[in-house]
C-alpha cells in the first residue's frame, strides 16, 4: 500500500503505539506520588491527577516530539520523557478548561470531568500539581539529556504554557465570548491557546534530534500550520460532531458564544481555510525532504480526523 492514505494509516498506528508507551511513562511518573502516603486528602488529590491523565486522550503532543525527532538522531527515552512532560501540561489545561468558571464541561474523554468526578477545589489543585510535576520530571537528571538541554526545554515549555502561550490564549478565548474577534484575532487566540504547546512539542523533537537552525525553523513553520489546522478542525468537529463521537459536549463553542473559525467563516469557509493552512504547512515539509514523512502523515491525520 502506498500514497497519502497509507501514510495516514501508518501515522495512526504509530500514534496508538506511542500513546501506549506515553501512558506507561505517565503511570510510572505518577505512581510514587502517594506511595506510603496515609493522609486521605493527599491520596484523593493524586487520584484526581490520575483521573485527569491516564486512560484516555490521543497523546498527539508527545507523538509530535517523536515525529520531529525522527528528522535526526534522538534517544527514545528522551523523546518519551519530554512527551510525557508536555502531556502533563496539556492534561492540567484540560482540567482547568472544564471548570465552571471556564468552559463548564461535564465530560472529558468520554467520562466525567475532573471537577465532576471529584470536586472543583480538588480539580484546581490536581491541575496545579500536574503542571508542577511536568517541570519536575523535565528538570530531573534521570533521563538522557545534559543540563543545558534540560534547561532549554524547561524554559520552552514554560513559555508555551504561560501568558504568551496557552494561558494567554485562554484569556483571549474568554474575552472572545464578550467581544467579536476578526480572523486575525481568532488566529492569534488559537496560536496561543492551542498552537503554542503543539509548536513546542515539534521544536522539542527538533532539539532532541540535534537539528541545525535552518531545519529547526522549517519545523517551526510546519508546527504553526499544524496547530492552526488542529484548531480549525476542532471548531468543525464541535459544530458537526456528536458528544458520543467527541467524548466531550458537542456544540459547546456555539453555546458559550466562543470565537471560532466556523462562527466567523461558516462551515464551508472554515473547510477552505483548513485546506489552505494544510497546504502552507506542507510547503515547509517539502524543504525538509523525505525524512519528514511522519510529520506529513501526522498533518494529514489531524486534518482528516473524526474526533
Amino acid at each position: 500500500m502506498s500514497g497519502p492514505d497509507s501514510g495516514t494509516a501508518l501515522a495512526a498506528a504509530l500514534l496508538a503505539e506511542h500513546g501506549r508507551a506515553v501512558e506507561a511513562e505517565l503511570g510510572r511518573l505518577l505512581a510514587p506520588l502517594d506511595a506510603g502516603e496515609r493522609d486521605p486528602a493527599i491520596r484523593r488529590l493524586v487520584a484526581a491527577m490520575r483521573h485527569a491523565t491516564l486512560g484516555g486522550g490521543k497523546r498527539l503532543r508527545p507523538f509530535l516530539v517523536r515525529a520531529a525527532a525522527a528528522l535526526g538522531r534522538a534517544e527514545p527515552a528522551a523523546v518519551l520523557r519530554v512527551g510525557a512532560a508536555i502531556e502533563l501540561v496539556h492534561c492540567y489545561s484540560l482540567v482547568h478548561d472544564d471548570l465552571p468558571a471556564m468552559d463548564d464541561a461535564d465530560t472529558r474523554r468520554g467520562r466525567p470531568s475532573c471537577h465532576v468526578a471529584f470536586d472543583e477545589a480538588t480539580a484546581i489543585l490536581a491541575g496545579d500539581a500536574l503542571q508542577a510535576l511536568a517541570f519536575d520530571v523535565l528538570a530531573r537528571p534521570d533521563w538522557p539529556a545534559d543540563a543545558a538541554l534540560r534547561s532549554e526545554l524547561v524554559a520552552g515549555l514554560a513559555r508555551a504554557a504561560g501568558v504568551l502561550g496557552m494561558c494567554g490564549g485562554q484569556a483571549l478565548d474568554l474575552a472572545g465570548e464578550r467581544a467579536a474577534l476578526d480572523e486575525a484575532g481568532i488566529t492569534r487566540l488559537q496560536a496561543l491557546k492551542t498552537g503554542a504547546l503543539i509548536a513546542f512539542a515539534c521544536d522539542a523533537g527538533a532539539l532532541l534530534a540535534g537539528l541545525d537552525a535552518e531545519r529547526r525553523g522549517l519545523v517551526g513553520a510546519y508546527a504553526r500550520g499544524l496547530g492552526l489546522a488542529f484548531q480549525i478542525k476542532d471548531d468543525l468537529l464541535d459544530a458537526t460532531g456528536s458528544t458520543a463521537e467527541l467524548g466531550k459536549p458537542a456544540g459547546a463553542d456555539a453555546a458559550h458564544g466562543k470565537a471560532t473559525f466556523v462562527r466567523l467563516l461558516g462551515e464551508e469557509g472554515a473547510r477552505a481555510r483548513l485546506e489552505a493552512v494544510r497546504a502552507e504547512a506542507s510547503r515547509a515539509l517539502d524543504k525538509l525532504g523525505p525524512d519528514a514523512l511522519l510529520l506529513r502523515a501526522t498533518l494529514d491525520l489531524v486534518v482528516e480526523r473524526r474526533h
